[in-house]
């Protein structure tokens, strides 16, 4: 071990003065949703333009370990520019300083890839290059995308300067040439602006991207820009059918709140029809995924002719009045025939036909406000049974032990129970439970009216 020798002091020496030792602050980190800017570019003349506007991802703390947050930087300040037309992008990282203390130093560089990937271009001349370099990536990774819709679809609103001639909807199988390297630069944008979502597996044939594209003419030849897309997986149903789920969709955030979206699923919706598969089902849809495919399912249901007798059924005994004052409300559920031909025709699942079904009841309802009390009281006998997991009017089993000489465990008896004998006891009188259920059934109409808004608007 060496030492630091100290030289020996004459009798008449000052002692000498001890050093003070001084702390730095402790390094408290800044959250990567204050530091980070993402800014979604078309041309190099936009990269640094303040007139281009920060799009809003998901949040970024997600992807820093821990606590979300970056440490050793004071002044820290990140812009990250995405190429719309190549999808490269570029982070621009500045800071006045780095401080090395009790959580070290960020490693931005790895933080960074985790999200971009191979997207990511250290050089900023490189990356500006990419929009000449790289303005045909588009177009050349769809060249042999099967083409299955072009221009505007019926009854389909899209505001903004588009024009419906310049859209298509390309399909393209995962494991197709192409496909895989095109899904890999769309992945970033899937963590970013997909909340919750995961990469599909590029290994599997059996998913599919719907990819969304301008058409815009440019010199020679068109420029192709994506505006959007979706992953859809095709499964095999028993005994020879095939269902579809929508598992990821994504409009770019600058074509946002245009009708692209809308555009999109109705794609994939005449595409289910065309191929006669079994339903269309979405995978965890977001609330505002939901409000739209809603909407769009609303109007098809509402052209619908074989439902409308059980629509005017339904509303003729719910308007005969006071159902709220009846010990047991009706639930005024779609029969059977209606569920199967909705499934059969418009591919549309039994659960999401439930829901719209109850806005179908609230669209027929005139007036609504006369008849919104015994309407509210559909609508709480359809939550409270949600939430219950079973129907509270249909027959009810339980499960009751019974003595035996063989193990207990496995010993018990299933009976059924008609409607208004005792059954499973549920205490549905705790005030907070019926607080909770007020609750659920005032966000249901909610959602409800919202969606009858926005459909009969559309209908003007």
């Amino acid at each position: 071990m060496v030492q630091k020798q100290l030289s020996a002091a004459g009798p008449g020496a000052e002692p000498k003065k001890r050093r003070r030792v001084g702390f730095s602050p402790a390094d408290t980190g800044v959250e990567a949703n204050e530091c980070i800017n993402i800014y979604l570019v078309s041309s190099k003349e936009e990269v640094g333009s303040p007139e281009v506007p920060c799009v809003n991802p998901v949040d970024l703390n997600d992807f820093f370990d821990g606590d979300g947050k970056i440490y050793g930087y004071h002044g820290l300040k990140i812009n990250v520019w995405i190429n719309s037309i190549s999808l490269h992008s570029y982070a621009d990282i500045t800071y006045k300083s780095t401080t090395n203390g009790d959580k070290g130093i960020t490693d931005l560089k790895s933080a960074l890839q985790n999200i971009f990937a191979e997207t990511i271009v250290d050089n900023k001349d490189e990356f500006l290059n990419t929009f000449s370099t790289e303005k045909d990536f588009i177009r050349n990774m769809v060249s042999n995308g099967e083409v299955v819709h072009s221009g505007v679809i019926d009854g389909s609103r899209i505001n903004a300067q588009v024009e419906p001639i310049d859209l298509q909807v390309l399909r393209m199988e995962i494991g197709s040439p192409n496909a895989g390297l095109l899904y890999s630069r769309l992945v970033p944008l899937v963590l970013l602006f997909v909340d919750g979502s995961n990469p599909i597996d590029v290994t599997d044939p059996d998913w599919h991207l719907y990819l969304l594209i301008q058409k815009k003419e440019h010199k020679e030849e068109p420029l192709y820009q994506i505006l959007g897309f979706t992953a859809v997986y095709k499964f095999y149903r028993y005994p020879d059918r095939l269902r579809m789920r929508l598992s990821q969709i994504l409009v770019l955030p600058s074509f946002q709140g245009k009708g692209f979206g809308s555009y999109l699923v109705e794609v994939v919706n005449k595409v289910a029809t065309a191929e006669n598969v079994y339903d269309l089902t979405v995978e965890e849809p977001s609330e505002k995924f939901q409000h739209i495919r809603t909407c769009i399912d609303i109007n098809r249901l509402r052209a619908f002719d074989p439902i409308k007798p059980a629509i005017d059924s339904a509303v003729q005994t719910l308007t005969k009045g006071k159902l709220s004052k009846k010990a047991q409300t009706p639930r005024f559920t779609p029969p059977l025939n209606a569920i199967e031909k909705v499934r059969e025709t418009l591919k549309i699942n039994k659960k999401h036909f439930l829901k719209c079904w109850e806005i179908l009841i609230y669209l027929a309802l005139d007036p609504i406000d006369k008849y919104m009390e015994d309407y509210t009281s559909v609508i709480t006998n359809h939550v409270r049974a949600d939430i219950l997991g079973k129907d509270l009017e249909a027959r009810k089993k339980q499960v009751v032990d019974v003595p035996t000489l063989f193990a207990a465990e496995a010993s018990f008896v299933v009976f059924k129970s008609l409607n208004g004998e005792e059954a499973i006891q549920v205490d549905e009188n705790k005030p907070d439970q019926e607080e909770q259920l007020k609750q659920l059934v005032e966000e249901r109409i909610r959602e409800i009216k919202l969606v009858a808004g926005k459909v009969s608007k559309l209908r003007i």
